[in-house]
Formats: C-alpha cells, sequence, structure tokens
C-alpha cells in the first residue's frame, strides 16, 4: 500500500519545503534513504485490475455447450447405473480440462513476465551521482534527470528547465507541447497551468531539465485517473479472429455429422441408444477444434519468449504474425548496422589534417600529423569545444557512455589531449542552449567564461560553414576566405569518402541579452572532427541471410552519400543511393517509380521516413522501419513493423514501435523475423495435423455408421485419443524449432489464410487415408470379436495421428529428434495407450490385448498410410505450388 507525506498539491509550494517534507536534497536520495521511501510507498507502478483468478480459468476450461452436455450424459449414466463408462468418461474429461488451465494459465505467465521486461528506465541522482534505474523503483524525494524524447515516470517539481517543453495529450488531451520553466505559483490553477510541475506518462519534445518526484504510481494525476476508470483489453490476434470463425464452421459441421451418426445408430441399432449418443457426443468434443484460438496464443507467447533470448522484444502479439510477411527492412545506420561506439580519428585544424590514434571509449592514443606528434595546445579550442558542447556523459569505470556515442567520442578524443569535461563543466558552466534538431543540424551551447559569454557551436560542416565569417589559425582568428572554406569542404569529402562521420565546431563571443536568433551568425569556424562507427562483423551474414528470403535491406541514415555508400559497399547492400534533397524533389510517382531500386538513403529527415514508408507500401511491400528519435515515431507506427531502439531509443519511439531490440543490432532483427515465420510454421504445424487427424476420427465414425458397423469407437475411446495425441504431442509443436529453410523461403503475403487450397486438400486426403487404414484394421478384428476389432482400430489411430507428426515436420526438413518436449510427448503417449491395451485399466476402455500378429497388420497399414501419403503429399505441393 502506497504511503502519503502530504496532500499538498506540490506546485504551489515553497522548493526548500518540499526538500524537507521529502527528506531530500539538490544531490538526491541516499541508497538507503530511496530502500526505505521504497517500502513505504511500494513500486511506482499503476496497479492493475486483476488478472482472471486461476480458479475461474480453470472452471472456464468446461464452459463449452458440448462438455455440458457429455457431464449431463455421465451423470444420466450414473443414475441408469453405467458407473464404470461414467468414472473413465469424468476423469479423461477432468484431464483435458487440467491440461487446458495449464496451457492458458502457462501463456498469460509469459505474457505478463514479457510487459516487465518492456518496463521504462529512469536516471535519477542517488548518493550524488547519476544513476539508471527502472521507472519501478522511483521514489518521492529523487532527482530526476530529464532529456528530450523520455517518457516521465512520476509527477515532479521542476529544479531546472532549459528550453523544456511536455507533451502532456495522455494526462490533460492538450495536443500542443506545453513550455515548462522553474517558477512559484501562488494561486489555485488546473493541471494543464501547472508549468513548473511535470507529470507521469507525459512526454519531454524538447530540452533538458531536473526535478523533484513528489507523487508516484497511484498517488500521481494519471494514477489517480487510473484508480477511475480501471479496464482491461485483451486484443486478439487476427489469426486467432480467423482461426476461431474456422472453429465455428468445423464445429457446425462435426455437430451435424454426430446428429446423423446417432441416429443412423439408433435406426440401424449399432448399439445402446446411451452408447451412441456418448459416442456422438464425445465425437464432437474430440473432433471439434475449439482450442485453436488458445493454442494460437501459446504458440506466439513461447515465441516472443524466444526472440527476448534472442535480444528482441515484441510489445504486441499480432506483430509476430506480420513478421513473417516482411519483405523491407529499413534499417538507420549506426548502432544498428554498426558498433555505437564511435572513435575520432582524424581532426582538420589550422589547416593540418591529423590522424588520432586508438580506438573505443578508453582514452589511449595521441595526435599525430604525418608521423609526428603534434602539440595538442594546438588542438586545444576544437577539443574544448567537443567537450563543452556535449550532453554524454564518459562511464570511467567501464569506459562506456551514457548518452549519444557521437557525443562520447568527442569527451574521449578530448580526454586523450589531457581536456577533462567534468572539469570544464565546472570552469565554464552551460547557461543557455540551443538544442540539436534535425532541420538545422547543429546544436549550439552558451558557456559563462570569467565575465564573458561564449556560443560554442557543433554540427554538420557543410552546413556550419554557410553560418561562418571567421576562421580560427594557430590561435588567430582571421577572415573565413574562399579558398579556406574550399579546403575544409574538400577535406570534409575526403573524411565522407572514407565512412567516417563528420562534425564541424565554431564559436563566437555573445553579449548578455542578445536574441538567440544572432547565436548562430558570424561564426568563428575552428575544424573537424571525423570519427568512424565500424559494421558489425555479424551484419554481413544477416544481410546476406535476407536476399535468401526474399528481403530487400534499404539503409536510411542521416549521413553523408559517400559514407552511408561506403558503408552499403562493405556490408553488400546492393543498389542506387539517394539523399534527403533528392528525395524532396521527388514527387510520389517518382519515388513510387524508383523505390524498389533504391537501398541507401543519406542525409534524411525523420520526415523523410514516412514519404519512404509509404511509398514502399504502396508498391505491396510490408515494411520493417527502425528508429530511435522523437521524430522517428511517426514513422515507426507507419511501417507494419516499428522497430526501436532498447539502447539508444528515447521513450517516445518504444511507445510508438511494435518491436524494441534490446542489443540495437540488426541481426536482431533478422533473428525475429526468423522466429516469426518459425512460429506461423508452428502454428501451421498444428492445424495441419490437428485437423487431419480430427477429419480421420470423423470419418471412421461416419463411415462406419454407413456401412452399418458396429461402433469402430465407443465414447471413452474418442476422449482418450483427443487427451494423448491432440494434448501433448500436438502441443509439443509450439516449441518446435525453427525450420532450416525458413529463411531460404519467399516472404508470405500479408493476411494469407492460414487454411490455404493446397493445405485443405492436404488435410482432407491425409484424414481419408487414416480412416480408410484404421475401418481396415477394424474389419480384420472385427471378424473376431467387437472388442478386438475396436481395440485394433483405437491402437492404429493412435498410431497414425503420431505418424502424421512426422509426416508434417519432414515437410519443413526438421529432425525427428530436434524437438525434446516433442519426443517426451510421443512416449508418454505411446506409454499411455500401451496401458490402456495391456494392464486392467482395459476393462474401463473396453479393449483387450493385440498379438503379435495384430501389430504386423496395424504396422503394415500405418507404413502403407506414410508412404501414400507421403507421395499425396507432394503431388498436392506441385500441382498448387504452396509450401505448408
Amino acid at each position: 500500500m502506497q504511503g502519503t507525506i502530504m496532500t499538498g498539491k506540490y506546485y504551489d509550494t515553497e522548493l526548500e519545503e518540499l526538500f524537507v517534507q521529502f527528506g531530500s536534497s539538490e544531490k538526491g536520495l541516499s541508497s538507503e534513504d530511496a530502500a526505505r521511501l521504497l517500502q513505504k510507498f511500494g513500486p511506482n507502478e499503476i496497479k492493475e485490475v486483476d488478472s482472471e483468478r486461476w480458479w475461474l480459468m480453470l472452471l472456464n476450461q468446461f464452459n463449452s455447450p458440448l462438455i455440458w452436455i457429455l457431464l449431463v450424459a455421465v451423470f444420466v449414466s450414473i443414475f441408469v447405473g453405467e458407473i464404470v463408462d461414467a468414472v473413465v468418461i469424468g476423469i479423461i474429461l477432468l484431464l483435458n480440462s487440467v491440461l487446458g488451465f495449464v496451457q492458458e494459465f502457462k501463456a498469460e505467465k509469459a505474457i505478463e513476465a514479457l510487459k516487465k521486461m518492456a518496463s521504462l528506465k529512469a536516471v535519477v541522482i542517488r548518493d550524488g551521482v547519476q544513476k539508471k534505474i527502472d521507472a519501478s523503483q522511483v521514489v518521492p524525494g529523487d532527482i530526476l534527470v530529464i532529456e528530450t524524447g523520455e517518457k516521465i515516470p512520476a509527477d515532479s517539481r521542476l529544479l531546472e528547465a532549459s528550453n523544456l517543453e511536455a507533451q502532456e495529450a495522455a494526462l490533460t488531451g492538450e495536443s500542443n507541447p506545453v513550455s515548462k520553466k522553474v517558477c512559484d505559483i501562488a494561486e489555485d490553477v488546473t493541471i494543464g497551468d501547472r508549468i513548473n510541475m511535470i507529470f507521469s506518462s507525459t512526454i519531454i519534445t524538447r530540452g533538458h531539465g531536473r526535478a523533484l518526484v513528489c507523487a508516484t504510481g497511484m498517488d500521481s494525476q494519471i494514477g489517480k485517473i487510473a484508480h477511475m476508470i480501471q479496464t482491461t483489453k485483451t486484443e486478439k490476434t487476427p489469426l486467432q479472429n480467423q482461426l476461431a470463425l474456422l472453429g465455428r464452421w468445423l464445429g457446425l459441421l462435426v455437430v451435424i455429422v454426430s446428429v446423423i451418426v446417432f441416429f443412423t445408430g439408433v435406426i440401424m441399432r449399432e448399439g445402446s441408444v446411451m452408447e451412441l449418443f456418448f459416442t456422438a457426443v464425445a465425437l464432437a468434443v474430440a473432433a471439434i477444434p475449439e482450442g485453436l484460438p488458445a493454442v494460437v496464443t501459446i504458440s506466439l507467447s513461447l515465441g516472443v519468449r524466444r526472440m527476448v533470448r534472442r535480444n528482441a522484444l515484441v510489445r504486441h502479439l499480432p506483430s509476430v504474425e506480420t513478421l513473417g510477411c516482411t519483405t523491407v527492412i529499413c534499417s538507420d545506420k549506426t548502432g544498428t548496422l554498426t558498433h555505437n561506439e564511435m572513435t575520432v580519428k582524424r581532426l582538420y585544424a589550422n589547416g593540418k589534417d591529423i590522424s588520432v590514434q586508438g580506438s573505443g571509449y578508453h582514452p589511449e592514443g595521441g595526435f599525430l600529423s604525418g608521423r609526428k606528434e603534434v602539440d595538442t595546445a594546438e588542438l586545444d579550442m576544437l577539443l574544448k569545444i567537443g567537450a563543452l558542447n556535449n550532453d554524454a556523459m564518459l562511464d570511467r569505470e567501464n569506459w562506456s557512455i551514457i548518452g549519444d556515442p557521437t557525443e562520447g567520442c568527442l569527451i574521449t578524443s578530448a580526454l586523450k589531449a589531457g581536456i577533462d569535461k567534468d572539469e570544464l563543466d565546472s570552469q565554464c558552466p552551460r547557461v543557455d542552449e540551443i538544442p540539436f534538431d534535425s532541420d538545422r543540424k547543429r546544436m549550439t551551447t552558451v558557456h559563462a567564461i570569467g565575465e564573458k559569454r561564449f556560443a560554442y557551436v557543433k554540427g554538420a560542416p557543410d552546413m556550419l560553414l554557410n553560418i561562418c565569417d571567421k576562421v580560427w589559425m594557430n590561435g588567430i582568428i582571421v577572415r573565413l576566405s574562399p579558398k579556406d572554406k574550399r579546403a575544409i569542404l574538400k577535406k570534409n569529402r575526403e573524411y565522407a569518402d572514407n565512412a567516417l562521420r563528420v562534425l564541424g565546431f565554431a564559436f563566437k563571443e555573445v553579449i548578455d541579452g542578445e536574441n538567440k536568433d544572432k547565436w548562430e551568425k558570424g561564426l568563428v569556424f575552428v575544424g573537424l572532427q571525423a570519427m568512424i562507427d565500424p559494421p558489425r562483423e555479424e551484419v554481413k551474414g544477416a544481410i546476406a541471410k535476407c536476399k535468401l528470403a526474399g528481403i530487400k535491406v534499404v539503409m536510411v541514415t542521416g549521413d553523408f552519400k559517400q559514407t552511408a555508400i561506403a558503408i552499403g559497399k562493405e556490408l553488400d547492400i546492393d543498389g542506387k543511393a539517394v539523399t534527403g534533397s533528392e528525395l524532396a524533389q521527388m514527387s510520389d510517382a517518382d519515388l513510387d517509380e524508383q523505390v524498389n531500386s533504391i537501398s541507401i538513403y543519406a542525409r534524411v529527415n525523420p520526415s523523410h521516413k514516412m514519404r519512404i514508408v509509404e511509398a514502399l507500401k504502396r508498391k505491396g511491400h510490408v515494411v520493417a522501419m527502425t528508429g530511435d528519435g522523437v521524430n522517428d515515431a511517426p514513422a515507426l507506427k507507419r511501417a507494419d513493423i516499428g522497430i526501436s531502439m532498447g539502447v539508444t531509443g528515447t521513450d517516445v519511439a518504444k511507445e510508438a514501435s511494435e518491436m524494441i531490440l534490446t542489443d540495437d543490432n540488426f541481426t536482431s532483427i533478422v533473428n525475429a523475423v526468423e522466429e516469426g515465420r518459425g512460429i506461423y510454421d508452428n502454428i501451421r504445424k498444428f492445424v495441419n495435423y490437428l485437423l487431419s487427424c480430427n477429419v480421420g476420427e470423423v470419418l471412421v465414425i461416419f463411415m462406419g455408421a454407413l456401412f452399418g458397423l458396429p461402433l469402430p469407437l465407443i465414447a471413452v475411446q474418442l476422449l482418450w485419443i483427443n487427451l494423448v495425441t491432440d494434448g501433448l504431442p500436438a502441443i509439443a509443436l509450439g516449441v518446435d524449432p525453427v525450420s532450416s529453410d525458413a529463411m531460404r523461403r519467399p516472404p508470405r503475403k500479408l493476411g494469407q489464410s492460414i487454411l490455404s487450397k493446397g493445405m485443405s486438400l492436404n488435410i482432407l486426403s491425409i484424414g481419408a487415408l487414416i480412416a480408410i487404414a484404421t475401418l481396415a484394421m477394424y474389419y480384420i478384428g472385427l471378424q473376431q470379436s467387437v472388442e478386438l476389432g475396436r481395440s485394433m482400430a483405437f491402437m492404429t489411430l493412435v498410431l497414425l495421428e503420431i505418424v502424421r507428426l512426422h509426416m508434417i515436420r519432414s515437410s519443413y526438413h526438421i529432425s525427428i529428434f530436434s524437438n525434446k518436449w516433442l519426443i517426451g510427448a510421443v512416449l508418454i503417449s505411446i506409454c499411455l495407450q500401451l496401458v490402456v491395451i495391456y494392464t486392467p485399466l482395459r476393462m474401463f476402455f473396453g479393449t483387450v490385448p493385440l498379438a503379435g500378429a495384430h501389430w504386423l497388420w496395424m504396422i503394415g497399414a500405418v507404413a502403407g498410410v506414410f508412404l501414400v501419403g507421403t507421395i499425396t503429399t507432394r503431388l498436392i505441393k506441385k500441382i498448387t505450388h504452396e509450401f505448408y
């Protein structure tokens, strides 16, 4: 239960009073205080409506009209003295229900686990240092560090705010971002006017700052709303809906057949009315595939858990179905196709080309011009601007970066010259800024140095040069001549041609009160820093796999065209390259005409991504698009599969995406597509197996009735088959490994019915073969007794259904021993079947022991079905040109 510190509204209370109330300070809480407050207030979570209780889930297994009829029949049987049959059927029904309950319970737990894995993170100050923690661990009194693109984890009072704006539509319905600032508010105002507060579940669209957490979980404004409107909605996948409809139609057909079987049996006196009634209802229970939608959920949930192990977290189950249909993957370059460990390799300053030694974020290495060491004093201004105009942090314990890797490597390059960002920040505090945006392609920060103010600017060199009229040369400011400009642009192109990312650096002194528009005019150009993020070694193989799978890989990057082409060439990404400006000049018709031949988009804005996605979709493609920034969200939403970055992605991008890469690696996208295809294959296998076996069971009873034979199988035998073959082995198909040729087949069409023409013909033909073989064995045994005939038919049907498993799996080139769960399920099924044939339990199932001669007949029948069935399957595939 969450505690309460105070009942105030926080926005109208003095900051000093709030610090006292929460026992906090601008240095944040200590770990001990945070642990104590977490114990007092509980996790920072919105309490959801309790999920369905386990006993209700168990009772729901009996929520079927056919089960009700069978249960009534059980009680009637007990009443008329048929106690043995009634008890056995009751036990089998209970076992079936328990199995269904276990499946649903595990699926529910799997989905809950996935929700927990998708939880948001927050950066707080604890013990005087910044720490990234799970948002659920945030407590009142924590100091939040907030950046553009982040989702706010708790209601908080602002302590610092730089150009801060928040999107509060989730809370207030206001579509426009609200400007936030540090101020006192005395009067009573509505939530939308509390500009000194930021609220849980709102999103920072601009700027950065710090804030004191005041209310968490259900005590937050969003928590109070949640408490009033708690509702949950279970989302069904298109495949579940498709199979539910299929199940209803098949159910209706089976009920009609069951009714025909009952009345035919009564007319032809094939058994007692009670026995015929039991068998007809049992046939309906066993043959109606009511569990199909549930199996889809289980298969999807288990598959999603496998994806997590391969670094892809799917946020919505329907997305798994779409993954297998993907025809185009549009991927960012930096961090996805590459390592996301930028290293400055070249500098251009004072007219010199300088190489930087070392790699990664560890500050080891020096500066060389040719073979001579460079005096780092010559690089002082260039490296200082890179360190100060910088929002990243260097973790010196692990030598890793918190923040943008491009900014992180600038900290490292400065450290190599003995320039420490932490010391600089205290000597030259930042007093204002103009944040980076993708249209200006630059960022400006203003720093107080003594009595003066200096604007430091970094950005795209070509655009930065346009606002410079002077250049820093050996510590002196001189006029930027056309010759100087050409030399800088030439060096910029040279670096870019070598797949280096290049940033330009400039500065100017600014006057207090000067309009911000003037900060980025008349600048002094200082130099270039060129960095590289090397391609990931494993990505080349993943792209080759995509080509085999009929999936086109498109690189979408903000880098120069030459850089993108160089990386693309190294990764074997074939096709035309266009820039964002070239794209802007194309009409939609022109883009539609060329989109299939373009594989590289360079210097693009987030708005271009939307056009790329829409053009590809107009050409019939199923598009996966990656993104990590706030402005990527619309394109991620528009794509069939939006993929955000788990490491570098903003909360906005994650909210807009269908899938999150926990390692930001392109290979994980390809792995997810492969798993998506494997999951869909497993569902198709299950449907094929279940329906072909059920068709066989229905035809055995139906044809037996038409031929005027005594019932080939009785109710208890049908229900037992439903338990041992449609139960354990069928469920084990859900964990079948991905087929070795899953990524050698073209993508299936989105929305394509799981029950294709070829698969339907296959199900009917194999079902007929199963029925013919089973009736043949029944007829052979019937020559001696009805019990022997039923025992042979009973055993034959179980063996044929197990062999059918192998027939289906062999179509997918899967080894017979590749699924240990399936092997275990088959062995258990066979052992259970032998128990009801050869032990005293047989008296409850109406069976007799089978001799060696009977087994020879049955093995011959099974071998014949396997041979004819395999040939039939291949012929149908050849005629229909389908894979199933």
